[in-house]
Order: structure tokens, then C-alpha cells, then sequence
């Protein structure tokens, strides 16, 4: 297939990359054997090198195997971001065992629905969680719960002080450690470190990523250790002024999910990069982190440059060591980039990825020629176009609306135990995302929305997103969302929810009249509703879903 976004590649970046047949904690291996005295991970001012990170993972894999957990053993992992994640993903994977990422944010349905459905039989979490999941035990295949606490791996004044901020906070928990419960400390010191190598292959399974189920049911995503390696080396590649062993990372985007768990991790693990992990995002221990560790890379979401450009501290801290981030997991607003680059001097690029693709696809070059509201050019060894017709077989042509599909190394396996999805998903290769797109002349693609986001208004195509990308242009819009809610005459109207910036005055008049200035006429939303915050998932991702739940509820407590 005809492939016009080749010659936009940045120099140095290849058109196609040499795989070696590696597994994905082979990466860990590799950078611990060059880099061995560069730290590996820096944890609120706790320092593991690379082969000290190397060891404990030996360690621990070795403690997996005392428990009896062998390859094919899914293992849940519900652990913010710290050292223990990182130990315990890549010694999950060194005894062929399968990684089942888990949300804290689950409530107890969606954590009985995984671990049933995974199977998992281990789970390692953090002592705050302890008494979520021994309250399902008796409904899930759970077996072993090997606990761990985040002052294991802080600084001495800090593991002093941890105990007694969470016992103010009320979160302390008491944990018999009785049969089938662990010490994840205890396992480590006890874990041999002369660890028996387990024959893995390249095509088996390493992860099981569970999607997050906005739209239904969620599925687990079936990862091997090729689709994570390639995604992996795609990342190194594009990053291509990168220097191995010389780069700082910064991440604060959960581990658990894809996104930080590829970019986050297994790119800058590969890369001998050092990464600072925070748990969680807080304006000021980021800005703190870049000032302090001179953050290069920052990967993350809009969400996170929307507050770092709007925060009034953000010029007391110098952030100018910031040289290039990736933004993914929502739409980036063409202006949120724009100020981002001009604070920071970093290069600024929206990509595109999903679960199942490891996720990364698709991302603007880091220099060269970047068109706004564009989610870039399709990685090395990557294929995508659109399609379209009645049994979505028939490639659109440039500046045509269809659906996105996608063919490449990093492209998954399947969903776990769901044979129709697999078969509705996976066509001759080709991964259908659900995502409506286009494609320029020059091979540059662009979302336009979620197949199931799209509003049909008086016979009309209503795509949100572009309405979004106005709103965010506006001086005083801090967030904005757009629905389509029932409207007896015309099927749906537009219907936004603002969130204005802070100490700013607006009323709906503006808005409108705005969008008047800038949209067609059938464009322009109907009603408008301010509120303080949006919900959002972990990620920051506006949970349209929710704002459409509530409306709903108001239309049938209105007796509509």
C-alpha cells in the first residue's frame, strides 16, 4: 500500500525497524548489563540503580515460583506508581507468568469481574487496598495477596513519617499475615538470587490489559512480548535525538494503564533513561520533580499541561530542561500545545495509541511538520487507513470520514476468552479501532470521534471533537465536553459543559454567541452547563458517559 507519510519522517527515524526476538523484560536485562551503576528509578528521593533493580527482580521472581505461581499464572497488580510495580511486572514476566495491570479506582463489581475472568490467582497490592479485596475474596479465584506498603521504598524521614500521615488520615489497616498472605519485603529477602531461567517464547502472552470499559463490558486485551517489545523500540526510534543512559523521564501517568506502562516504563527502561516516578498527579510535586531531576522526557496527558499552563507557580520553577513529551489518551487542544511549547521550550506531540495496539500507532514528528488538531503519521512498520462502505471493507480516499484501521507488530493477539470480539476486531491482520478519522494528502490522520460520540442532530453529522477544539481556543474555557442529548424534534442536540477558568466571569450567551462565530449553524449547541469539574477517569479523560448518566436522570426526574 502506498505509504505518503514516509517522507515525513524526521531524519534518522527508519522507515522500518529489525525486531530482535527478545522478551519484553529482556529490556530490563539489556540496560542493566550497559548501564549498571545509573539509577534506574528515582522514588521521592529513593535511588535503585539498574542493577540493584536488576537483583530485586531476580529476587522476587524467584519468590513467585516458591508460591507456585509458573508460566501462564496471571498475576494482578494493584499498586500505584513505585519501585514494587516495576519489580513486580518484570519479575512477573521473567517466570513466563501474565501481567494482569490492575485500576485502584475499581469498585468492587470491576474487580470481581477481572479477577474472575483473568483468573488470576496472586494479586500484589498496597496495604491501603487490603481490605477492598479481602472483602471479595470468597467471589474471585484469588489465592495468594502478597502485600506491600509505599514506605518500603522512601527515604529513612520519610518511611518514619509515612505511618503516622496515614494513621492521621485514618487509612492504617492492621494485616494478619496468615496463610495466603505475604509480605512482598519479606518475599524479596527471602527470594534467591540465582533465579532458574523459564523457557518463554516471543509470542506468548505477557499481558492481559484490561480496556476500560467506557463503552461496556471491559475486555482483556491479550499483549505478547513481541507487540510489547516492538511498540517499545517503535517508541526509541521516534524519539530518535534521544541518547541512551542520558535521559531523565518523568512519570506520572499510571503504570497500570498502557500509555505510562509502554511510554513510562518499558521505552525509558530500554532507553537506560532514568525515571522519577510520582503516584500521582500533584501540580507542585511535578514541577518540583523537573526543576530538581531536569526532567527531558514528560509523557503525559492534556489534562496534566492544561493545569501546568494555567498554574500560577508554574513560572517560579525552571521547567526549560523539558525537551520532549508525548500527549496521549485524549484529544490534545491545539492551543493547550501551543502555550505548553512556548512555557517550556520542549517540543510538544499528540499521539494516538489504544489498548490494543500497545498502544502507540500514530504520532507527530517530534521535528518537522506538525498540523494541528492531526494525531500524526503512523509509526515504523505500521500501515493505517480508512475505511468505509456497508461492510467497512472500502479505503476512503484522502479527506474522506471513515473508520481507522490499523496493521502492525504491536497489534494484539486478541481479547481474552471473547472469540466473536477477536473476530469483529481482527480482520486479515487489520485492527478496526471504532474510531472515526481522515487522512490528508499527505498521510497525516486525524479524529474525528468515537464511532458511539457521534451526534446525528436534524439529519446532520455532529462530530464533538471539532466543537471542543473551539471551545478550547476560548480565553476563559478551562475544560469543555460535548454531548448529544434526545431531543424529540430533531433526534439529538449539541448540549456542552464548561469549566471556566479560574476568577473569570462567562454566561451561556457568550458561549453560544462564540460558536456562532466560528461553527456552521447546526453546530452550535443548544444548551450550555458551567460546573467546577468535569469526571474524569485516572487517565484524564472526560467521562462523557457519566455527564450523560446525569443527564438522563435530570430528564427523568423532569418526567421527560
Amino acid at each position: 500500500m502506498l505509504k505518503p507519510w514516509l517522507k515525513y519522517y524526521q531524519t534518522g527515524v527508519p522507515h522500518s525497524i529489525d525486531y530482535p526476538d527478545i522478551l519484553l523484560y529482556q529490556l530490563l536485562d539489556d540496560s542493566a548489563k550497559n548501564f549498571p551503576d545509573n539509577v534506574a528509578l528515582i522514588f521521592f528521593g529513593y535511588k535503585i540503580t539498574f542493577k540493584e533493580l536488576s537483583g530485586l527482580v531476580e529476587r522476587f521472581a524467584s519468590a513467585l515460583l516458591s508460591l507456585g505461581v509458573v508460566k501462564g499464572s496471571r498475576v494482578a497488580i494493584l499498586l500505584p506508581n513505585s519501585p514494587q510495580f516495576v519489580i513486580t511486572y518484570y519479575a512477573t514476566l521473567k517466570i513466563g507468568g501474565i501481567v494482569v495491570p490492575t485500576n485502584p479506582l475499581y469498585k468492587e463489581r470491576e474487580f470481581v469481574h477481572q479477577f474472575n475472568d483473568s483468573g488470576a490467582k496472586t494479586i500484589i497490592l498496597l496495604d491501603i487496598f487490603y481490605k477492598k479485596i479481602k472483602d471479595i475474596l470468597h467471589t474471585t479465584p484469588l489465592k495468594n495477596l502478597i502485600i506491600t506498603s509505599i514506605k518500603e521504598y522512601l527515604p529513612l524521614t520519610l518511611s518514619i513519617l509515612y505511618p503516622i500521615k496515614q494513621f492521621m488520615k485514618s487509612e492504617h489497616q492492621k494485616i494478619e499475615m496468615k496463610e495466603g498472605v505475604y509480605s512482598f519485603k519479606e518475599l524479596i529477602e527471602k527470594g534467591s538470587p540465582i533465579f532458574k531461567k523459564v523457557d518463554v517464547n516471543v509470542d506468548d502472552t505477557a499481558l492481559l490489559q484490561y480496556t476500560g470499559g467506557t463503552t461496556g463490558i471491559s475486555k482483556g486485551v491479550i499483549l505478547t512480548h513481541r507487540n510489547m517489545v516492538a511498540n517499545a523500540l517503535q517508541c526509541r526510534s521516534w524519539f530518535v535525538e534521544c541518547k541512551r543512559g542520558k535521559e531523565m523521564t518523568l512519570c506520572v501517568i499510571p503504570l497500570f494503564h498502557i500509555f505510562g506502562m509502554t511510554v513510562g516504563m518499558n521505552f525509558p527502561i530500554s532507553m537506560g533513561s532514568t525515571i522519577i516516578l510520582l503516584p500521582q498527579f500533584n501540580i507542585m510535586n511535578v514541577l518540583k520533580a523537573i526543576e530538581r531531576y531536569k526532567i527531558t522526557i514528560f509523557p503525559g496527558v492534556p489534562t496534566i499541561y492544561v493545569v501546568l499552563n494555567n498554574n500560577k507557580k508554574t513560572k517560579k520553577y525552571d521547567v526549560s530542561s523539558i525537551s520532549y513529551c508525548l500527549s496521549g489518551g485524549a484529544p490534545l487542544p491545539g492551543e493547550v500545545l501551543k502555550r505548553f511549547e512556548e512555557i517550556t521550550g520542549g517540543s510538544l506531540v499528540e499521539g494516538y495509541g489504544l489498548s490494543e495496539a500497545s498502544p502507540v500507532t500514530h504520532c507527530s514528528p517530534l521535528e518537522g511538520l506538525k498540523k494541528e488538531g492531526s494525531i500524526g503519521i503512523p509509526f515504523p512498520d505500521t500501515e493505517a487507513k480508512i475505511v468505509g462502505g456497508v461492510f467497512r471493507k472500502k479505503e476512503l480516499p484522502p479527506g474522506k470520514i471513515g473508520e481507522l484501521v490499523i496493521r502492525g507488530p504491536q497489534v494484539m493477539k486478541g481479547y481474552w476468552n471473547m472469540s466473536r470480539d477477536t473476530k469483529e476486531s481482527l480482520r486479515k491482520g487489520w485492527l478496526y479501532t471504532g474510531d472515526m478519522a481522515k487522512m490528508d494528502e499527505d498521510g497525516y490522520f486525524y479524529i474525528v470521534d468515537r464511532k458511539k460520540e457521534l451526534i446525528i442532530s436534524g439529519g446532520e453529522n455532529i462530530y464533538p471533537r471539532e466543537i471542543e477544539e473551539i471551545l478550547y481556543r476560548h480565553p476563559k474555557v478551562l475544560d469543555a465536553a460535548v454531548v448529544g442529548i434526545p431531543d424529540e424534534y430533531r433526534g439529538e442536540i449539541v448540549k456542552v459543559y464548561i469549566v471556566p477558568k479560574e476568577g473569570v466571569e462567562i454566561d451561556e450567551e457568550e458561549i453560544i454567541n462564540y460558536c456562532k462565530e466560528n461553527l456552521a449553524k447546526f453546530k452550535v449547541p443548544k444548551i450550555v452547563e458551567f460546573r467546577n469539574e468535569m469526571p474524569k477517569s485516572i487517565l484524564g479523560k472526560i467521562l462523557k458517559r457519566v455527564l450523560l448518566e446525569e443527564e438522563k436522570q435530570k430528564q427523568k426526574n423532569k418526567g421527560l
